[in-house]
């Protein structure tokens, strides 16, 4: 028991001091730059879709395979690649020994979210070696195809709708982050003053807002397969923005949703410069 509980204190001792080193500060700030480019591509298909000129997949995946087809893709894919696994190293080291700040069930809550967090980044980046390396990432089909498996479980309608309800709680959370300003607390002193201040609060409150929504939009996607017995109907950011599309004033919304995703990227952008963790 005492060896276990040296053990833990000694990962937990040099997790904090990974968590303090200035190398970890510009890991991070380099893995923001390629999380906001990401995002910037994601908006920029969709508001081609919105407007009738495009008719790619906008989606993370959809917007890496995009970012292949241009001169010198394939390098910044990688860099991109590279950049997501360095912020699923700044989450892992969060999960292990961040949040020191917080205490007992907060503290465990807070290391989770990390956890969660650096399951996406690292799911994105895996999705942007495949494409690297010339294979097909992960999409709507690949989705409806697992959902189609999990349905035919004994529990698997339950299972389906408690990952919707996972994904529109997750939205949610976005958009509460948006509306309270929640998201300033990545930023610095300076990030946060000024005009220039002024200017990346808006750019959050918008980003967190529409991605928000549009998380919210896969979550009931999910849930609406779940009570249908559907998997049709379930599918990733790619499926639920091409269905906001059809919707009455179905371009113009998603057309405002684009924008707003490309807001979020830039807000990544502004983090990267005033980090604070």
């Amino acid at each position: 028991m005492a060896t276990g509980a040296g053990a833990r204190n000694d990962v937990e001792r040099i997790g904090a001091e990974a968590d303090q080193s200035p190398w970890l500060d510009r890991a991070v700030r380099f893995g923001l730059v390629a999380y906001g480019v990401v995002y910037l591509l994601v908006g920029w298909v969709a508001a081609q879709l919105a407007l009738g000129q495009g008719n790619g997949r906008p989606s993370t995946q959809g917007a890496l395979a995009n970012l292949a087809k241009e001169p010198l893709g394939h390098v910044l894919i990688w860099a991109v690649a590279l950049g997501l696994f360095l912020l699923v190293l700044w989450r892992l080291v969060e999960a292990v020994a961040g949040h020191r700040d917080k205490d007992g069930g907060d503290r465990m809550r807070a290391r989770l979210v990390s956890l969660g967090k650096g399951v996406i980044y690292g799911a994105i980046g895996v999705n942007a070696v495949k494409i690297a390396l010339g294979g097909n990432a992960s999409s709507s089909r690949s989705s409806k195809t697992l959902t189609a498996r999990v349905l035919d479980l004994p529990a698997g309608q339950w299972i389906v709708g408690a990952v919707g309800l996972a994904i529109l709680g997750y939205g949610a959370r976005l958009v509460w982050r948006g509306w309270t300003d929640g998201f300033l607390e990545g930023l610095d002193g300076e990030g946060r003053s000024g005009e220039a201040g002024a200017a990346y609060t808006w750019l959050g409150r918008i980003g967190y807002v529409a991605k928000g929504i549009a998380f919210g939009i896969v979550g009931v996607l999910f849930g609406y397969a779940a009570i249908h017995h559907d998997p049709h109907k379930a599918g990733g950011l790619d499926q639920a923005l091409r269905d906001l599309l059809h919707q009455p004033f179905g371009p113009v919304l998603l057309l405002v949703i684009a924008l707003g995703i490309g807001c979020f990227g830039l807000f990544c952008f502004a983090r990267a410069r005033h980090l604070s963790r």
